[in-house]
């Protein structure tokens, strides 16, 4: 890989994580009136992976299944995160232990099917966002010259 072609795919990579960071705490935000962190980092990571997880395969997944993996990865994330801030290090960060089937007080049910549907549309966002990237970049080449000259 070239090191123009690297930096310009770091910098997607980046802006994706910032956004699926900002993104998951607005949720947070609205619907529990706090954030933390933490959530952050996973947030962008999860809007990494859902959103990119097509690349991984030579023939595009179903979108069901997609987003199916993306819920069950989500909830990975969420009980790995769970297990060390709120258990090991005690920031209480969010506690399901008062909702039915919960594991350990860090996943339930109830949230595995809100990734699920969160999944949905971010899998759209994040190939809109990579594809606006990519378009930008074109557009830049097309205007200034060719790739020698960028």
């Amino acid at each position: 890989m070239r090191r123009d072609s690297f930096a310009a795919e770091l910098t997607k990579s980046f802006t994706v994580f910032l956004t699926g960071g900002f993104i998951y705490g607005l949720i947070e935000v609205i619907y529990r009136g706090h954030t933390h962190p933490s959530m952050f980092v996973l947030g962008g990571l999860c809007f990494l992976w859902v959103g990119g997880f097509d690349s991984f395969f030579r023939k595009t997944p179903p979108l069901w299944s997609q987003v199916l993996l993306g819920g069950l990865f989500i909830t990975a994330a969420e009980f790995t995160c769970g297990i060390i801030f709120n258990l090991w290090l005690g920031l209480r960060v969010w506690d399901y232990s008062r909702l039915p089937f919960n594991l350990l007080g860090q996943i339930c049910p109830m949230f595995f099917f809100t990734w699920v549907a969160i999944s949905f549309p971010a899998i759209f966002a994040e190939n809109a966002l990579r594809s606006a990237f990519s378009r930008a970049r074109s557009i830049r080449r097309t205007s200034y010259g060719s790739k020698k000259d960028c």
